[in-house]
């Protein structure tokens, strides 16, 4: 007899947020995806330390995050896993089970405006914290919040 459980922990918790962007696709794919080792502790502000280990962004590069969560210094590494120009970049955690995706999308008559998706996904939930999966859940989507309206506002500032 196989028991089922209410909460599984096989089944990413995911946020997601959306925002749209006054800049061509290029504009701002330039400084998601192509200065993203250089712009992600701008916009992550619980970054408290990032060390990539290269300059450049392709597929399979690396880097050391260490972020404040809730008081205390969280460490991981991620790398790479898609890298799309003008479409989508994908890190995944290495070290901690978490995917974050950034997706654009070109308004198709305008092409002066983009549409910003930021993904984020913890991929696996220790059973210690099952009972809280709501509370993640939105603490998450909060965070998804943060991260589109952070990055439309330093494009906004650095890009007029």
């Amino acid at each position: 007899m196989q028991i089922n459980f209410l909460l599984d922990s096989s089944n990413p918790i995911t946020g997601e947020a959306s925002i749209e962007i006054d800049k061509p696709i290029e504009q701002v794919y330039n400084f998601v995806g192509e200065h993203f080792f250089e712009n992600y502790p701008k916009w992550a502000v619980e970054v408290v330390e990032f060390e990539p280990e290269t300059e450049t962004v392709f597929i399979g590069a690396k880097a050391k995050q260490v972020r404040k969560d809730n008081g205390e210094h969280v460490e991981s590494v991620f790398e790479i896993t898609r890298y799309e120009p003008n479409i989508q970049l994908t890190c995944q955690g290495l070290t901690a089970p978490y995917r974050q995706s950034y997706l654009l999308e070109e308004k198709e008559k305008e092409k002066t405006s983009t549409r910003l998706t930021f993904r984020f996904e913890l991929l696996e939930l220790e059973m210690f914290m099952r009972p809280f999966q709501k509370l993640i859940r939105y603490a998450i989507e909060d965070g998804a919040e943060s991260t589109v309206e952070n990055i439309k506002n330093l494009i906004d500032v650095n890009h007029t």
